[in-house]
């Protein structure tokens, strides 16, 4: 019997057989660790391959559930006696090679999650689905008619259905011929009954799908494929990525180039070099639907490109899959998940934007895209090309080691000048006399007067949503909170509603505080809502439009809006981060930051970094024409070193400044963290579960591992559940995983409490 069934003789008889080879490991999507053993039936065994889903009987029930397969061996180390047969094959072809293999077998092991559960990570929705699919009746033509079918004395409806059949690219369903061929079903019957055509069962497309496999650029986005002149930066970085990308060999560079200075034109190059060695690419970007300029500039210049964002149904998923998979594609561009993309013949993996905390998946599995990308690159012997201007410190600390070969542009494109930075302290600014702060102060509010009258466009960045984030009784000062989470409600005044951005729970506005009943409560705080409505106010002869995730909930939405900026119809842009990156327009003539604080004093070891990133990123999206950009930074904290240096352009400052403070603290990148998070309705039950487990965890600790915790998280319950968590910390990663491999099996939390593993984590929150 195998493992999980070694007492299941009564109810498992139906499901067993003798054991005898050849046997399959299979691993299933849930906490699992083992490698479990089926017998393939005879009539699967030609059939069966390593990476196909199965369907296998589990358990005392013998529930048939999916699972992996991983392995196929003439023997097996079970137990004498019975062993399960696995049902039914789900695929054809495999969905996972053996570098995808190997790279969720590492996943696993690095990420302490079940070897199935990163195989399910690494295969879509749509695609386990087979969406867009159908069983269908297909006819074939067996090899000896085909030779001799001129000889055949066939009915002319016959001998027309038999050509086709031949000459058909792929194969055709009994529906597909009836319409090619404009006939019945009769001549077809016909035909299988004299043997002349046989019939299959397979899956097929529900309709042909006519086109290419994402929509060409307008006419006013394409200009050819005409060479582009590189800059000497740019061509000298090209030179030294040269050799690696002619050749078979795995090597890692950070692209580290200020905003404006020709990364994306880096990327282009060195993917054309690759293409022409007849292989494919595969490019990560932070967020698919923020970048509409950087997709199409890869359009312009690569005749096929597969682009994989959120807003595809299952079924075109599912379509570009099997076209990546066909080797159909040269460039594949996508978020975090298109590391996964099955292309046949790699060549080279760029990630843009390599610091941006979106690359980071928060279920289980939680990997990093950057360092699988990484991990890929090497199993697959091909180079990644890691770019940012603003570095995490952990890949930074990486060229600093020798572990990353460093590429720099340190220049814009044209030679054009860095923006002027300049920072305004908002403890100067006093509000009119019984009139509230105002979100832009009179510094701020001239420089758009003036950038407006020279012809000029203005971004204005806020990463607060709503009018008001948060309401409070100025009696008794209770700030109203989510009945669900630990969390304030924020008001939108638009929608009339006071809402819960961590769980999205919405509440009417209260007419009087729910502890005292004082009935005069105080609307605080400025949301992206709340500046929109005073812009429009402070110019109102001007166009007004705001992107955050309450405006761009619709399809196309974005690219709208980034269209009529473009087309100078809007003349001030304002949200929250997703206008901070990415976005290259060369009218804008300034940009200002409303509030810089927004990120920075969170109980968060990165927040500093972030905070710095954040305001470089959004500085750097002026000055890119041909007039000089302008950047104003409202703050409250003008001395902070984040804000200081991000208006310096100065990373290499901020970097010797925030190194020492993380090396003190045994911080990344000189350590490695791991954050363990309980969660349960019960408060008292959760404290109880983590302190016993925390235990655990130091008896096994040796010295190196610093144990932080258990305590209450920042956000301390999330949807009714209570959150506790404790960190363990080491200068590296291997004691880490010795004392979850051990500690984990021995976790095991009563019901209902969970347990969540985060390795590496981007957020403390």
């Amino acid at each position: 019997m195998t493992r999980a069934d070694a007492d299941d003789r009564s109810q498992g008889a139906l499901f067993a057989v003798e054991a005898e080879g050849p046997f399959a490991g299979v691993v299933f999507n849930r906490p699992m660790e083992e490698v479990y053993t089926y017998a393939i039936p005879r009539h699967l065994r030609q059939s069966l391959r390593v990476g196909q889903r199965v369907r296998v009987p589990l358990g005392r029930s013998n529930q048939a559930v999916t699972a992996y397969c991983v392995r196929i061996e003439p023997t097996a180390n079970v137990a004498p006696g019975k062993v399960k047969e696995v049902l039914e094959i789900l695929d054809d072809p495999p969905l996972i090679d053996g570098v995808m293999l190997d790279l969720t077998h590492w996943m696993a092991g690095y990420y302490s999650c079940s070897w199935g559960q990163a195989l399910d990570a690494v295969v879509p929705a749509g695609v386990k689905k087979q969406a867009g699919t159908r069983i269908a009746t297909c006819l074939t033509v067996p090899d000896e008619v085909r030779l001799a079918r001129d000889t055949l004395a066939l009915p002319p409806r016959q001998a027309e259905i038999l050509e086709l059949l031949c000459k058909a690219e792929g194969t055709l369903s009994v529906t597909d011929v009836c319409r090619l061929a404009k006939c019945t079903t009769a001549p077809i019957a016909s035909l299988r009954k004299r043997g002349l055509i046989h019939t299959v069962r397979r899956r097929m497309s529900r309709a042909p799908v006519a086109g290419p496999i994402d929509p060409e650029p307008s006419e006013n986005d394409h200009d050819g494929k005409a060479p582009v002149a590189l800059t000497p930066e740019q061509a000298k970085v090209l030179d030294q990525l040269d050799p690696v990308l002619g050749s078979d060999s795995f090597q890692t560079f950070l692209l580290h180039g200020v905003t404006g200075s020709g990364k994306t034109e880096v990327y282009l190059s060195a993917i054309e070099r690759v293409v022409e060695r007849g292989r494919e690419a595969i490019v990560l970007v932070p967020e698919i639907s923020l970048t509409p300029q950087t997709i199409r500039r890869f359009r312009r210049r690569f005749d096929r490109v597969a682009v994989l964002h959120s807003h595809l149904s299952d079924a075109e998923r599912h379509r570009h899959w099997r076209a990546i998979a066909a080797g159909e594609i040269q460039v594949v561009v996508g978020a975090r998940s298109a590391i996964f993309a099955p292309t046949r013949k790699l060549g080279l993996i760029v990630i843009d934007e390599e610091h941006e905390s979106t690359f980071k998946q928060e279920t289980t599995p939680r990997y990093h895209a950057r360092d699988v990308a990484v991990k890929r690159a090497q199993l697959e012997k091909v180079p990644v090309v890691l770019g940012s201007a603003t570095p995490s410190l952990e890949t930074w600390a990486n060229t600093e080691r020798g572990r990353y070969t460093r590429l720099t542009l340190a220049r814009r494109v044209a030679e054009r000048r860095m923006p002027r930075v300049d920072i305004i302290d908002m403890r100067h600014e006093k509000p009119t006399k019984g009139q509230p702060l105002l979100a832009i102060g009179g510094l701020m509010r001239r420089a758009m007067t003036e950038a407006l009258a020279d012809d000029g466009q203005v971004i204005l960045l806020l990463n607060r949503r709503g009018f008001h984030t948060f309401i409070l009784c100025p009696k008794c000062g209770n700030v109203l909170k989510c009945g669900a989470c630990d969390v304030a409600l924020t008001h939108h005044k638009e929608r009339h509603k006071a809402l819960c951005h961590t769980c999205d729970a919405e509440y009417d506005p209260p007419d009087s505080c729910p502890s005292c009943r004082y009935q005069r409560l105080h609307y605080g705080g400025i949301g992206t809502e709340r500046l929109e409505r005073e812009v429009r106010d402070a110019f109102p002869q001007h166009v007004v439009r705001r992107m955050d995730s309450d405006t761009m909930r619709s399809p196309g939405a974005y690219e709208q809006v980034l269209g009529a900026f473009r087309a100078r119809q809007v003349h001030i842009l304002l949200g929250t981060q997703m206008i901070a990156k990415g976005l290259d327009f060369p009218d804008v003539t300034l940009v200002g930051v409303v509030n810089a604080d927004t990120s920075l004093h969170l109980p968060d070891f990165r927040a500093a970094e972030r905070t710095f990133q954040l305001v470089a990123q959004v500085a750097g999206r002026t000055g890119r024409g041909d007039r000089p950009g302008r950047v104003l930074v409202q703050t409250y904290t003008p001395d902070a070193p984040a804000i200081s240096f991000a208006a310096r352009h100065d990373y290499l400052g901020f970097v010797a400044q925030e190194l020492p403070e993380r090396e003190k603290n045994g911080c990344p990148p000189f350590g490695r963290v791991v954050r363990l998070i309980a969660r349960g309705p019960s408060e008292a039950e959760v404290v109880g579960y983590l302190e016993s487990f925390a235990q655990l965890l130091r008896e096994l600790a040796d010295d190196s591992v610093r144990l932080l915790g258990p305590a209450p998280a920042p956000v301390m319950k999330i949807k009714h559940l209570f959150r506790y968590h404790l960190q363990l910390r080491a200068p590296a990663p291997g004691p880490l995983q010795r004392i979850l491999r051990v500690a984990l099996p021995l976790a095991d939390p009563p019901q209902p409490i969970e347990l969540a593993v985060d390795v590496d984590p981007v957020s403390l929150l």
